[in-house]
């Protein structure tokens, strides 16, 4: 019985200190830091940020959702059977990259091919544009947060130091922990923040520029099989 209320108290003291090190800090007499416990308790909320954006822009840059292959297969055939009324309605009904790009394309096909491209082109930056700027949060929360656990690294430091002139220059090792620990706790959530956050902004950032780079080669096969089918039609 004694070994294993032994255990129980090590387990609970294990617990506490546990605690104590990631998610509280502490002062020398052992009360809660508030200015080093509310800075941790920030970034532990930049991170939740951090991941749920992540996991959102992740399903925001899906292929499907950029490049259906449905859409490419059913206007190559509607284009091939000369069906450009449908091919138009088609995409005037998709809500994808491609979709939107084609879009305006198609409103612009009575000034011509050249007219089609340019409006291609700027639909595809302008829906572009719009997408990285919300994957851009990612990109501000991995630069920032080092910052706050750099504002924690100083603001510990200090505590630290100010033991030190407390005691005369011969501080208790107890008394420079609270600091110490403040320091090295914001600086490790600091750093939990924005190694994943940057990591995410570069993957995410790659995959939607390749999608649509390969939403682009596709519209602009089809213009060119637009172009050929109308002109075909033309000499007939």
């Amino acid at each position: 019985m004694s070994v294993s209320l032994s255990a129980l108290i090590a387990t609970d003291a294990g617990a506490r200190s546990f605690a104590a090190a990631f998610f509280l800090s502490r002062n020398a007499d052992g009360g809660i830091e508030y200015i080093g416990t509310a800075v941790t308790w920030l970034l532990l909320c930049l991170s939740a940020t951090a991941i749920g954006l992540a996991l959102a822009m992740l399903m925001d840059t899906r292929r499907a959702d950029l490049v259906p292959d449905a859409l490419l297969k059913d206007l190559r055939e509607d284009f091939k059977q000369g069906r450009y009324a449908e091919a138009i309605q088609r995409v005037k009904a998709d809500g994808s990259f491609l979709g939107s790009v084609l879009r305006d394309a198609f409103q612009q096909a009575p000034s011509g091919h050249a007219a089609m491209r340019h409006a291609m082109e700027q639909a595809a930056d302008a829906a572009l544009i719009g997408r990285m700027r919300r994957l851009e949060v990612l990109n501000v929360l991995g630069q920032v947060s080092p910052m706050i656990g750099l504002f924690g690294t100083v603001y510990g430091m200090i505590l630290a130091f100010q033991a030190i002139v407390a005691s005369g220059g011969a501080a208790d090792p107890v008394m420079l922990a609270g600091g110490i620990g403040t320091a090295l706790t914001t600086t490790f959530w600091g750093l939990v923040v924005a190694i994943p956050s940057m990591s995410a902004y570069a993957l995410l950032r790659q995959r939607l520029e390749g999608h649509a780079t390969e939403a682009m080669q596709g519209a602009d096969q089809l213009l060119g099989r637009l172009r050929k089918g109308t002109s075909r039609d033309a000499g007939t």
